[in-house]
């Protein structure tokens, strides 16, 4: 009898401790799940007052921390000490995305901190479209309007350089482009352009500078493909007679107008584009001109006329002599 209750005794402890092991055991996965839950909602949830449709932007060698509390500031993320670690953590310091961010609804911490890791923008493409003889100066107004870190200055100092070789077309750029990742988007699209006219470019006996400055000339001067055709071969012809181009659109390229009907005081202006002043073609494009324009510059209709005028319904006239001009002047522009 004294063996029975010593082993119902000791059944009744090993019970008993494997009862403490068990609820010890679910009391730890009790407390992991409530600290996690607590953990998610007072550190990786986004903030109760997360504003749907915050739009940030975040500039290109912006620090982790200075990023984290831009995104506090803006309700997207409620600890930026988090993200601070979170980002140490897995290294990604100096792989943040530069660029617009759209946040249409609330996202966790992990989301966030993926999100600008990747580059997700949550923005569509960017949509710009240049018409033909757009100036670089008239692309970097377009441009700013589009990419809040760029400025308009910042276009020029990228793509001043590269006037008339920026192909004037629709382009589709990612938020976070910079001004010179779409200059340099725009100069390769003009090479493609260009290389379907090798042949000819070959053949006109021109350089591709002095195609593309006479094309820049004609997309300003005339609108229709027979009338830049004409156009061009006044000009060469002038060319060949030394005769100064007297273009008045280089006019608004000296003076960063869209008009450019010149005064008696501008046929003065002391530039080196001053096709009155100087005998020539200037010394850069004015424009980006389109590929009609192009193929106009590279097959010109020949022909002996030295002077045109378009008059008031953007007519254009033709002909040989000065007189003649001056008679069409009268008659059409007066």
């Amino acid at each position: 009898m004294n063996s029975f209750k010593r082993h119902a005794r000791v059944a009744v402890f090993v019970c008993a401790t494997h009862l403490r092991r068990y609820f010890r055991q679910w009391a730890a996965v009790l407390a992991f799940v409530v600290l996690s839950v607590v953990g998610y909602f007072f550190v990786l949830a986004p903030p109760a007052d997360f504003s749907s449709g915050s739009t940030l932007v975040i500039a290109h060698g912006a620090s982790v921390p200075l990023i984290a509390e831009q995104l506090a500031e803006a309700h997207i993320i409620a600890h930026p000490s988090a993200l601070r670690l979170l980002v140490r953590i897995i290294g990604a310091d100096s792989r943040i995305q530069a660029g617009v961010y759209r946040f249409n609804r609330p996202e966790n911490l992990f989301t966030v901190m993926y999100r600008l890791v990747t580059g997700a923008y949550g923005l569509p493409p960017i949509r710009l479209t240049f018409v033909e003889g757009t100036t670089v100066r008239e692309m970097a107004v377009q441009i700013a309007a589009a990419f809040p870190e760029i400025s308009p200055e910042d276009f020029l100092a990228a793509g001043q350089s590269a006037e008339g070789y920026l192909f004037p077309d629709t382009y589709f750029f990612s938020p976070s482009a910079d001004a010179a990742s779409i200059v340099k988007t725009m100069r390769s699209n003009f090479n493609a352009k260009i290389a379907s006219l090798t042949d000819q470019l070959n053949a006109s006996k021109h350089s591709l500078s002095d195609i593309v400055i006479m094309a820049s000339l004609l997309e300003k001067e005339a609108r229709t493909s027979a009338n830049r055709r004409i156009v061009a071969g006044i000009l060469y012809n002038r060319l060949k007679l030394g005769m100064p181009l007297q273009v008045d659109a280089v006019f608004g390229y000296i003076y960063g107008r869209s008009t450019y009907s010149p005064s008696y005081a501008d046929l003065a202006v002391n530039s080196p584009y001053n096709t009155y002043l100087h005998t020539g073609l200037p010394p850069g494009p004015i424009d980006n001109p389109g590929l009609d324009s192009l193929e106009a510059a590279l097959n010109p209709t020949k022909t002996n006329y030295l002077y045109y005028l378009t008059d008031k319904n953007g007519v254009m006239h033709y002909t040989t002599t000065y007189a003649q001009h001056q008679a069409n002047k009268r008659k059409y522009l007066n």
